[in-house]
């Protein structure tokens, strides 16, 4: 018989009193593409971090292609033929694709003979497996998924022969996902064996054969994939029966909340990003904005938070908002009952270097429930709220004491949307809200969404996710190039029509 690719005996591992990874076994065959599943905060991304010498097990072994290996860093992991594409991408973004690739992996001084080797094996392997990229490109021009490409290319350059991937579609738009997946498929084909780490069913049944499933540190099942399905798979990931649809009421829209009219946003290039659109959401209602990246929701959102200068007329509850874009940390937009989660909660919505109790007062620190004094801020009444909010959404680990950086990205995201949502606005502005969380705790942020609109609140929804807009929204518009394409209701359109809306195709044609 032939030899796991990878074999995890007993592995369990310890961050003080925080257990993260506790006896795990799995075992991974060769030329496969074997999922592994959780909640955030599951142990996922420690378990792998561990295979790939970013941490040392406190107790357990690893073989790889049926060798006992240690792997005390990243270079052994490497020598041992394992590659990760982290979540976020650990690139130079100054550096072009070719110095990326082979920064750490230069043959001696001189940079000349490795860059021209390099550039060689790059083209062969763009060709064997379908992984085009400019070599001259600089990474911060290019696009996520492109970016993603460059990662995956710098371990195959390495000659990876296991290749992992933590959350690779959480920052991709639903076509860069079904590209990457072709990707991965191609690889699989060409022998490599891939562990793809993912909260979102839909992928796990799509592009795996064999799945692994985690629940608070532990291994609860290894099942084939075509032997289950995902209400099975949400049950053993959750410890209970998980709706996978949102359940929601019909709206009744009320008086209208936000007016939009002739809004145009020109960037700091002399690029117009947003071209003029009106829009109107009511009270009681989700609108939710659906299109590719890039198109100027994320434009739009920042204008409507007061992050960014704008041209045109904006009201909220008949009254009119400054589009001067003074207000860049959102503090007077919070004052007139708007509440933002933020596209990207890392560098927009959290310092990670701040305890969650200090992240919870952002935006809020003015609120005289906060302050001791003109002066000084109450930090125990603070750790309370934080502590109760916690407790609330379930933020994993339960700890106000952690840095933001020491919570998984879904834990992350609830630490935001519970900051923002129990602030009960009038107008909650949402961008991405579920990107990179799981199955359990998107069941949870879209009830509360749901909740605040029934509360007769109005939402704003950005989403690359259709099947979210879908699932969220009570009225849909499309945007392509800046422009609104058009206003559609869930239950008269598909995901192929707002396809070619999103796609710039006009309303008629569409």
């Amino acid at each position: 018989m032939t030899a796991p690719a990878i074999e995890l005996k007993g592995i369990s591992k310890a961050f003080g009193p925080v257990q993260a990874n506790k006896d795990i076994s799995i075992s991974v065959a060769p030329g496969t593409i074997h999922g592994i599943i959780g909640e955030n905060g599951a142990g996922k991304s420690t378990l792998m971090s561990i295979l790939y010498g970013f941490y040392k097990a406190d107790a357990g072994e690893i073989r790889i292609h049926g060798e006992k290996t240690e792997i005390p860093d990243s270079q052994a992991a490497i020598a041992a033929g394992i590659g990760m594409v982290f979540q976020h991408f650990k690139l130079v973004e100054n550096f072009t694709v070719l110095e990326n690739i082979i920064l750490g992996a230069e043959d001696g001084g001189l940079l000349r003979p490795s860059l021209a080797k390099a550039r060689q094996t790059l083209i062969e392997l763009e060709k064997e497996y379908g992984l085009n990229v400019d070599p001259d490109a600089v990474i911060e021009d290019l696009g996520v998924g492109m970016q993603q490409r460059v990662e995956i290319l710098k371990a195959l350059y390495r000659q990876a022969d296991i290749l992992i991937l933590d959350e690779p579609t959480g920052v991709l738009t639903p076509a860069e996902a079904d590209q990457l997946f072709r990707i991965l498929h191609r690889l699989k084909e060409e022998g490599k064996t891939i562990i793809l780490i993912t909260h979102k069913l839909r992928e796990i049944m799509e592009a795996t054969d064999t799945v692994s499933v985690m629940r608070r540190g532990q291994m609860t099942a290894t099942v084939k994939t075509a032997e289950t399905s995902p209400e099975q798979l949400a049950e053993l990931m959750v410890g209970r029966k998980v709706l996978l649809r949102v359940d929601k009421a019909p709206a009744s829209p009320g008086a209208p909340i936000l007016e939009i009219e002739g809004l145009r946003v020109v960037d700091e290039d002399g690029v117009e990003r947003v071209k003029g659109i009106d829009l109107t959401v009511h009270a009681g209602e989700i609108v939710g904005i659906a299109g590719v990246a890039g198109n100027g929701q994320s434009e739009l959102l920042e204008v409507l938070g007061g992050m960014r200068p704008a041209t045109g007329t904006i009201r909220l509850n008949g009254s009119p908002l400054a589009l001067d874009g003074a207000g860049a940390d959102g503090q007077a937009r919070r004052a007139q009952r708007i509440a933002h989660v933020p596209e990207d909660r890392q560098r927009e919505g959290l310092i990670m270097e701040f305890h969650a109790w200090e992240n919870v007062a952002f935006g809020y620190h003015h609120d005289p429930s906060y302050q001791r004094g003109p002066l000084l801020m109450n930090n125990a009444a603070l750790r309370s709220d934080t502590d109760a909010k916690i407790e609330k959404f379930d933020v994993r680990p339960a700890d106000g004491w952690l840095t933001a950086k020491n919570f998984s990205g879904g834990n992350q995201q609830k630490i935001v949307v519970a900051r923002e949502i129990e602030r009960n606005p009038d107008l909650l502005l949402v961008g991405q809200p579920t990107r990179g969380v799981d199955i359990g705790a998107i069941e949870f942020i879209h009830k509360q969404i749901v909740a605040l609109r029934d509360a007769g609140k109005a939402v704003l929804l950005v989403s690359v996710e259709l099947e979210e807009i879908f699932s969220l929204s009570d009225r849909i518009a499309v945007m392509f190039d800046g422009h609104l394409m058009g206003e559609r209701l869930p239950a008269e359109t598909d995901e192929k029509e707002l396809g070619l809306l999103m796609a710039g195709v006009s309303g008629e044609a569409a």
